[in-house]
């Protein structure tokens, strides 16, 4: 079978390409590298299933050629991270709508099954934990720019969702909870790699916030397993989807376990949301998911705790250095 991931160069998009070549698969990976690198994708190169696109999905003719030659589409390809949100919310906004329409338009002419990333921000500001799918969504004002990331991400879960019941297309949208693991770049305001960042280098970690706000940190390989088995599950197709772990950390614990384990003497400053992004900022103390729907579809279960997961990124980060 003949795989094509957009944002393939990613985080997540590279160890998605590993599994599937390891299974046997081939891939086609497309990515434009703002975000993705070709150093995630290297040691994948010289494997003869293994195709790298350079490109946008926003580039009708090549979507439509390598949409053509697939069987499935692992849509991954997206502005993520806060710092890139606030910083480009238009850049966002029209990455994420109109790469998705015309990713779902042509895997409906293709007639391909197509799995959605999607993401735990679409919950708003919702109180009410842990989140199901089916809960009801707050957003803040549209003066805070991060709030566009959820709307073009929530408009995205809307299409697919919209293509199944119009079309019968095979639609999956996954939600992802805060995935971690080897890989993933601080650049963008990823907190987990670029606290560990700053204790590998003896420099002061600087928490947003309060830091009493909590989050639930997903190992990359549970999540790629869990994607692994959805794309294959029937009773996946037109559904949305958690995907995540329950084990909840606050920030301030988090930046606490990370020097604890890297032995590093940094220091910890808190940055007003202001001082941080230099703008009014509004963000959400919890976030837990529901996972009742994904076990009862796959029967996943977390394989890897915090710390385990934690070692991997701290192993990662300190050959980086």
């Amino acid at each position: 079978m003949n795989i094509l991931i957009t944002g393939g160069a990613g985080f997540i998009g590279s160890h998605l390409s590993e599994a599937m070549l390891s299974s046997g698969h081939g891939v086609i990976a497309v990515d434009d590298l703002s975000t993705g690198s070709l150093e995630n994708i290297r040691g994948l190169m010289d494997n003869d299933r293994y195709e790298f696109v350079q490109d946008s999905v926003q580039n009708i003719q090549t979507m439509n050629s390598l949409i053509g030659r697939c069987d499935v589409v692992y849509h991954l390809a997206a502005a993520v991270g806060v710092q890139l949100i606030v910083d480009q919310p238009v850049h966002t906004i029209e990455t994420n709508i109109h790469g998705s329409e015309i990713v779902l338009e042509l895997a409906n002419k293709f007639r391909r099954k197509i799995l959605i990333a999607s993401t735990s921000e679409v919950y708003g500001k919702n109180t009410k934990t842990p989140f199901s799918e089916d809960d009801d969504v707050t957003f803040g004002s549209t003066r805070f720019t991060r709030w566009s990331y959820a709307c073009s991400k929530m408009i995205d879960e809307f299409l697919a969702l919209a293509y199944h019941s119009k079309d019968n297309l095979d639609t999956i949208v996954c939600r992802f909870f805060n995935t971690v693991g080897p890989r993933q770049t601080g650049s963008y305001g990823m907190v987990v790699p670029r606290f560990v960042g700053k204790a590998l280098r003896g420099e002061p970690i600087e928490i947003y916030g309060t830091g009493e706000q909590s989050r639930c940190f997903c190992n990359v390989s549970d999540v790629v397993g869990a994607l692994c088995k959805l794309i294959k599950c029937a009773d996946a197709v037109g559904e949305v989807i958690n995907v995540g772990t329950q084990e909840s950390i606050t920030i301030n614990a988090l930046a606490e376990k990370i020097l604890q384990l890297t032995g590093s003497d940094s220091t910890i400053r808190h940055l007003s949301y202001e001082e941080a992004y230099g703008r009014p900022f509004d963000d959400l103390m919890v976030r837990v998911p529901d996972l009742a729907k994904i076990n009862r579809l796959i029967g996943y279960e977390p394989k890897h705790n915090l710390d385990e997961t934690l070692q991997q990124v701290i192993e990662f980060e300190r050959k980086r250095l």
